[in-house]
């Protein structure tokens, strides 16, 4: 089974769930999914994966959310509809994360 991955700081992301677990194909059960037919069974998670593909697939994750499948839908409809609204957001996030 796939690793689990998550933020332990307050994170407003569309493939970021409220309580900061990280939702990437990677990340997912291997095989394929009948409920999401948009993923497939080599995006999920496969044992010759290491955590050098994870992070990537992270970063990439962080720096092009993916809005059409989102962990936290409130935030997928901002980054959407009102793309200032979600960085100042975001913004948010971080400057709490420095100061705790």
């Amino acid at each position: 089974m796939p690793p689990e991955m998550r933020f332990l700081t307050e994170m407003w992301h569309p493939n970021i769930h409220e309580d900061g677990k990280v939702c990437i194909s990677i990340l997912h059960p291997p095989g394929t999914d009948v409920y999401n037919d948009q993923e497939l069974a080599e995006e999920r998670w496969r044992p010759v994966l290491g955590v050098e593909q994870i992070i990537i697939s992270v970063i990439s994750m962080l720096s092009d959310p993916n809005d059409e499948s989102p962990a936290n839908l409130d935030a997928a409809v901002q980054f959407r509809e009102d793309k200032k609204a979600f960085r100042r957001k975001v913004r948010d996030c971080v400057r709490k994360s420095q100061e705790g």
